[in-house]
Formats: C-alpha cells, structure tokens, sequence
C-alpha cells in the first residue's frame, strides 16, 4: 500500500496537474485577499482576518479536488492497468485508501503555503496579533476535512468512468449537491424535521460549524462518516467489475 500511496503522490508531484492545483488556489485566494478592491480584501476592510481564504476555499476546491481525482481511476479503466492493478497483492481497500490518501495529501499540501497569509495578517493587526486564532484554526481543520471529502466524493466519479472529463464533471455536480445543494432544498420545505434532517447533511453546515472554532465530535463523525460511504462506494464499484 505504501509503494502504491508513493507513486500516486510522484505522480501528481512529477506532472503538471499537481502543481497547477496549488497554483490556481493561492492565486485565486491571494488576489481575493489582497488585491481586489471588495470587503474581503484584508487592507480594504481594516479587519484583520482570513475570511477570504475560508469563504472562498470550499467554492475553489469543489473544483481543484475533482481535478487532482478525476484520473485516479478513470485512467486506470482507460488504460486497462486497473486489471494489473487488482492483480496484484493489494485488497480494494489498500487500493481505495492508497488513492484517497494521495489526493487529499496534495490538498494538505495546497493548504500549507497559505500560513504565510495566517502570519501576514496576524504582524498586520493593531495591535499585533489582534486575530480570531481559535476561529482561524477551526476553519482550517474545516478546509481539511471538506477536502477529504471532496476527494473521497472524486475518487468514487473516476471509479464509475474511463474519461477524465466525465469523472470531473460528476465529481464536481456530486460535490456542489452535497457541500450546498441538500441546505439550498432545505430552505423549499415547511416542515422543520426535514429542514433540519436535510441541513444536517450539507457539508457547509458542519463546515461553518467548525470556522467557529468550536470543534464538535458531531461535525467531525459527519465528515468521517461521508469519507467513508463514497470510499465504500468506491469499493462496491471496484468489486462490480468481478460480478
């Protein structure tokens, strides 16, 4: 499993996908956080505070996530290697957690350079340090584990195709429904369990939940338990092809 989570992690780090990932985050967070001139913008507002990187962050990896997973499968199924691949002395699972753990690895990764931004506004508050901490850590453990399962969403498209377009698309229309979709058909209902049960399952709820600072065992079952349905969806679906 570990030679395999290697490789997975050389290739995206040996290809052009992986570093444009990184790229197109902190160029779009950046120019949001510091040179547009809207609220958001850190030297318009007078605030110190990282609400351009946590407000945009979810919208920027529903697209970057599907982008790192769309082959990790799909061109697998292309290529026909996918038969190698279960060939060899490997369960589904060390696959599945293989592939999951590369993808969201690189998000990790995509995150890291952004602390730069954390100690920029931090020297910037008056008086120095004048920054929510505990709220700008919570949405950080929220941006983790939303990209954990927008990977995790991802990985399970690219298992269903062989065109990485395909998997992208899907990968990105499952993420939206699943990150605001579910709250935005909430809003429809009068009947307030349903309400509440259909919140419950946006990923946005759980994630604003966390961007509080407060970190709640509710929020972070929620987030392992939709890591591991698309996971054992994605199982199921690599066992389909023995049926």
């Amino acid at each position: 499993m570990l030679s395999l989570l290697r490789k997975e992690i050389g290739d995206f780090l040996s290809s052009l996908i992986g570093y444009l990932v990184m790229a197109v985050f902190l160029m779009a967070v950046g120019l949001f956080m510091w040179v547009f001139p809207i609220d958001m913008n850190v030297l318009n507002s007078g605030f110190a505070n990282l609400d351009a990187l946590f407000v945009l962050g979810p919208w920027v990896f529903l697209f970057l996530c599907p982008a790192v997973t769309m082959r990790l499968f799909a061109e697998e199924n292309r290529t026909g290697t996918i038969e190698l691949l279960l060939t060899k002395p490997l369960t589904d699972w060390q696959i599945i957690l293989a592939k999951f753990l590369a993808g969201w690895f690189l998000t990790l990764i995509t995150l890291i350079p952004t602390l730069v931004y954390y100690y920029s506004v931090y020297k910037l508050g008056a008086p120095e340090g004048n920054l929510d901490s505990g709220g700008t850590w919570g949405s950080y453990i929220g941006l983790l584990f939303l990209s954990g399962a927008y990977v995790a969403i991802g990985l399970f498209a690219s298992s269903l195709t062989n065109n990485q377009i395909v998997s992208f698309i899907l990968a990105v229309f499952l993420c939206f429904i699943v990150f605001i979709g579910f709250e935005s058909v909430s809003a429809i209902f009068s009947i307030d369990i349903l309400e509440r049960m259909l919140r419950m399952l946006s990923i946005n709820n759980h994630y604003l939940s966390m961007s509080r600072g407060v970190i709640d065992t509710r929020d972070i079952l929620y987030f392992a338990s939709l890591i591991s349905v698309f996971l054992l969806f994605t199982k199921t679906r690599l066992e389909s092809r023995k049926w």
